[in-house]
């Protein structure tokens, strides 16, 4: 994943209307003149907290300069913040981090540095997010005419919150956007426009949740123009539970009555609106889903749909191959980029390549330095000898940074964790290998990984599971025996060394998982509170599935 700190050299052609007109216009203005927002943005956010507990704590006096900030606040992690975010879940009122009141905490998915956090916003970051939102269809609308005739099947989904001691809740970050007012009280937007109503979208069982979207989106499905959700997994997850529920999804069209698995009230009323009896569509539904091919199975339900909005970068990227066999190889742009602690950018090129995707970080978002960042020659940070940060203005193209964070709600030169364009050497090892699958017409469409210590010496176990075209044809043992050596011959010097000269690591083993196992490992993460809208597979396990 590349970032740009400006806008395109070759934009694309202008506007249609001026709504579209007005954000691309402010796009520009932003990136243009990114140094003297960056430097404003600073000042407004060193201004705003200037009383705050913690950057009294070393000693600013009030300064909102970059010199100043920069040579006084330390860079930290999550873990130098925690005592601080412990005492305001606690339920500590004063200004500690920000000047304005704490009104919730985000939940991040644990996905980019480990464990799931809390971060600290406030009300105001809601316009922050809702603006940024604003700015993806303008884009899009340059790329991809007519968006604004049809409907979008967006899987969008919520999880339970949980209160702190303090009274706050804590949730994800997306769960906070759909229940607040400026996605409920929405104003009408012929560009955004979704086959899913509120009711679905705010229930928090998942099945029922998920089961009204997929109907919504099979009763409208000649009006639907693209397909999302925020992870290329969860596209995935939504194609396996209508391969489940396809039956009783056909029953419900047939004969206009609703599953009595669905008893959310909210849902059950807003349904008898939408599902009238319509046997000519079951009996499409039957026929497309009750065979064992699925190959483009998107575009024959959907068959206007023009592209697929899910993120398909970082760990994302394994998926693509499975996406584009069920979608006939439609485009997979990838619009935003965000996170718990703060929404950074978007893609001005969403149309190009998974490989090549880029993203515009927007200097009004809040104030961002960067650490370069040399797996040969890393850097060890210490308050006493603060590294040297570059600007966004400065960032140079091709090279690898990891974020530094300063937002509105009291972050302070905070870690996100999160090493902008870092190569993965397992996900590149399974890539490698799974090119034996070719010729058996299979390709690995999930997988993790097991440290098995029982064995001596103790030795890595993958997990697959292998999407077969063709049943009759599956890969041979010889042939995974032959990918267990490409992917040890891919990994890298230190898993090499103790492979081969140490002998401190045994064989590399693969295992082939019945269809349907990560599925279950997904079903299970959420029982146990997890995200759906934020749920990625874990690489490593501490237990065999």
């Amino acid at each position: 994943m590349a970032v740009e700190s400006d806008l395109l050299s070759s934009p694309p052609p202008p506007a249609v209307d001026e709504k579209s007109a007005k954000a691309l216009q402010f796009i520009e203005e932003m990136t243009r003149n990114t140094d003297s927002v960056q430097e404003k943005v600073l000042a407004e956010i060193l201004s705003q907290n200037a009383e705050t507990e913690y950057l009294k704590r070393f000693g600013l006096n009030g300064a909102t300069d970059r010199d100043t900030f920069k040579s006084k606040v330390p860079v930290v992690t999550y873990e130098d913040l925690l005592p601080d975010i412990q005492r305001i879940a606690n339920g500590d009122r004063s200004p500690i981090l920000c000047s304005h009141p704490i009104s919730e905490f985000l939940t991040s998915s644990g996905t980019s540095a480990g464990e799931r956090k809390l971060m600290p916003t406030i009300h105001e970051e809601m316009d922050r997010r809702q603006l940024l939102y604003s700015l993806l269809m303008p884009v899009m609308n340059q790329y991809v005419p007519d968006l604004d005739k049809g409907k979008a099947l967006h899987f969008l989904f919520i999880k339970a919150e949980t209160q702190t001691p303090s009274g706050l809740v804590a949730r994800p970050v997306l769960t906070s956007y759909y229940k607040s007012e400026q996605f409920k009280k929405r104003p009408f937007d012929p560009y955004n426009v979704l086959t899913s109503p509120n009711e679905a979208i705010l229930c928090p069982d998942s099945f029922q949740s998920m089961y009204t979207q997929m109907l919504c989106g099979l009763i409208m499905r000649h009006e639907v123009l693209r397909l999302g959700v925020v992870f290329a997994s969860g596209l995935l997850r939504a194609i396996r539970f209508l391969q489940l529920n396809w039956q009783q999804l056909a029953h419900d069209i047939s004969t206009g009555t609703l599953n009595p698995k669905i008893t959310d009230p909210s849902i059950k009323e807003c349904m008898s609106k939408i599902l009238k009896p319509d046997p000519e569509l079951a009996d499409f539904i039957t026929k497309e889903c009750s065979g064992e091919n699925w190959e483009r199975i998107i575009p024959r339900i959907w068959p206007n749909t023009k592209y697929l909005e899910v993120i398909v970068t970082g760990a994302m990227a394994q998926y693509i191959p499975t996406l584009d066999y069920y979608s006939g190889g439609l485009p997979k742009p990838c619009t935003m980029y965000a996170s718990s602690e703060c929404y950074f950018g978007l893609n001005l090129k969403p149309m190009s390549e998974p490989s090549e995707v880029s993203y515009t970080i927007m200097p009004n978002m809040g104030y961002f330095e960067f650490l370069p960042h040399d797996d040969s020659s890393p850097i060890t940070l210490s308050r006493d000898s603060p590294p040297r940060l570059v600007e966004l203005s400065d960032v140079e193209a091709g090279k690898y940074y990891e974020l530094i964070l300063t937002t509105y709600s009291g972050l302070c030169r905070y870690r996100v964790g999160d090493i902008l364009q870092m190569k993965q050497s397992c996900k590149k090892a399974i890539e490698n290998a799974s090119e034996l699958l070719k010729e058996f017409n299979t390709s690995v469409v999930e997988y993790t990984s097991f440290a098995d210590t029982k064995s001596i010496p103790g030795h890595y176990v993958i997990y697959w599971e292998l999407l077969m075209k063709d049943s009759s044809y599956p890969p041979t043992n010889e042939v995974l025996n032959k990918c267990c050596l490409v992917m040890e011959e891919s990994l890298n010097s230190v898993y090499r060394q103790g492979r081969n000269a140490d002998n401190s690591i045994g064989p590399l083993e693969i295992r082939v998982v019945k269809n349907g196992t990560f599925e279950e490992l997904m079903d299970y993460a959420i029982s146990r509170g997890a995200s759906i809208n934020q749920y990625k597979v874990p690489r490593c396990v501490s237990f065999t599935p």
